[in-house]
């Protein structure tokens, strides 16, 4: 675990910040491909949703720490106090203090206000943004691992044997600025760093699967929510660190009461737009148009030959009116 990769002129780059820069550049990449693709105006679109990615970025931030704000507040905690007693903190996020929902809520609407200003439709953008977002938070995520943030609980010994993305040998000493505390050094902790990166290439698959053959704007987004909202409460029965708050004496973490009403929310509108079918301009096939459907094709050596047909002959002359 390596907290600051280098140095430059004296000044630590620390490699939770380094892998946020690079999974910003990827994820802002892939939209762009993703606009260029899906979008109505594939000339057009990709500069659009470049400037969207910035609002986004800034929607993230503000939300993610919020959210800690919020969850601190609320559970009393010595960090709460110090918000209430000193309010400036609230905005010293280089300290850390980051809640992955808050920055979830804050990018979607960041970007979907964005999306609106440039007449970029808000929720075909989001299906878009989304695939993109969860594949630079797998990358993200591996910065926690450096950093030894969002660390699991102590395997018990019966599994100790299994192999990292599962496990994780925490070096003892542990190297300077490490998040995952003196209490954990040289212990074999579940690998919840790297099984939250698979879990958003999970849902960002997922994602991009349904956004190939989707029947409706949000129908990708939904998926992926209700997928992340799954993936991510199993993952938090893992988490050993109290930080991120829980609840109820431990038994609930902050991310599964928001996991539970999410999911709740998406499979609601899922059920309600289950017989939506809504003409999208990226779905629709080359030389169809809007509100047809594209001729059939086989693949049987019959389907190249032309049909034809020859009007039957009337038999026995015109029928005589009784």
């Amino acid at each position: 675990m390596h907290p600051i990769v280098f140095h430059v002129f004296g000044f630590p780059i620390r490699a939770f910040g380094l892998m946020v820069a690079i999974a910003f550049l990827v994820g802002s990449h892939i939209l762009t491909r993703l606009a260029a693709r899906f979008g109505d105006d594939p000339k057009g679109d990709p500069a659009r949703y470049s400037q969207i990615t910035v609002w986004v970025v800034v929607g993230i931030i503000l939300g993610a720490r919020a959210m800690y704000v919020i969850v601190e507040v609320s559970r009393g905690s010595e960090t709460g106090h110090e918000f209430l007693a000193h309010p400036w903190l609230m905005l010293a996020i280089w300290k850390g203090g980051l809640v992955m929902y808050g920055g979830l809520i804050g990018g979607v609407a960041g970007g979907m206000w964005c999306a609106k200003r440039l007449g970029v439709r808000a929720v075909h953008a989001l299906d878009l943004g989304l695939v993109a977002g969860f594949i630079g938070q797998a990358i993200g995520r591996v910065g926690c691992l450096l950093v030894g943030d969002d660390f699991g609980k102590q395997v018990p010994e019966r599994f100790q044997h299994l192999p990292f993305p599962i496990t994780l040998h925490v070096p003892n000493p542990l190297p300077p600025e490490s998040l995952f505390g003196a209490e954990n050094a040289g212990k074999i902790l579940w690998a919840t760093e790297p099984m939250m990166s698979i879990k958003a290439l999970i849902v960002a698959f997922i994602g991009w699967q349904i956004l190939k053959h989707r029947r409706y704007a949000g129908q990708a987004a939904l998926s992926m929510i209700l997928s992340y909202a799954i993936l991510r409460s199993s993952v938090e029965m893992l988490r050993g660190d109290t930080v991120r708050g829980v609840w109820f004496g431990g038994a609930v973490s902050t991310s599964q009461l928001i996991s539970g009403v999410v999911g709740l929310i998406a499979i609601a509108l899922m059920i309600k737009n289950r017989n939506t079918r809504n003409y999208l301009p990226d779905t629709h096939r080359k030389g169809e148009t809007p509100g047809t459907s594209a001729p059939l094709a086989t693949s049987t050596s019959t389907s190249t030959q032309t049909l034809t047909t020859t009007p039957e002959k009337p038999t026995g002359g015109p029928k005589k009116k009784s």
